[in-house]
């Protein structure tokens, strides 16, 4: 497998993985979807008025497989409860993990976006051994390509998924 991880090995900051599509919502590149914006365009202002500034990071997220493993938040850096960011659907939780991805040699300062799947039912969920990142646009990363995912302590863990 990618990962360094022996198996039943007990929870990491860091997992290999592999960047893989998304449903293209979040970038409002999916042609049936409502938000033709992208969420992430969307739910920015009202996330920047809890506090949590996202103009950083490139509006989309990057989905990486770090299978075996699934991401299990802790005490995430910021939580927005109660966010009203579209009239689509009820509002949404999201929580936010520092993490640093490693991509072709390069480091850069990123955040997992976690929405609480409990307040978005029915909705786009990702298989649990994706996560979805926040970070700067990276040029030439692409499909296919391997990084390296590190969280920053305490935060969030990655359990190894039971086979």
């Amino acid at each position: 497998m990618r990962s360094d991880h022996p198996a039943g090995a007990a929870p990491s900051l860091q997992a290999r993985g592999v960047v893989v599509p998304g449903h293209g919502v979040a970038s409002g590149r999916a042609p049936d979807s409502p938000f033709a914006a992208g969420t992430i365009a969307l739910q920015t202002p009202h996330l920047a008025r809890q506090g949590i500034d996202l103009s950083a990071y490139h509006p989309a997220t990057m989905n990486v497989d770090v299978s075996p493993f699934a991401l299990r938040v802790l005490d995430p850096r910021w939580t927005a409860t109660d966010i009203a960011w579209t009239d689509v659907h009820p509002a949404e939780t999201f929580s936010f993990v520092q993490c640093r991805l490693t991509a072709g040699g390069r480091d850069v300062d990123a955040l997992v976006y976690h929405p609480h799947p409990e307040t978005k039912p029915g909705m786009n969920h990702q298989p649990r051994s994706v996560v979805e990142l926040l970070a700067p646009f990276v040029p030439g990363l692409g499909y296919g390509d391997e990084v390296s995912v590190e969280l920053a302590q305490g935060q969030a863990v990655f359990d190894q998924l039971p086979e």
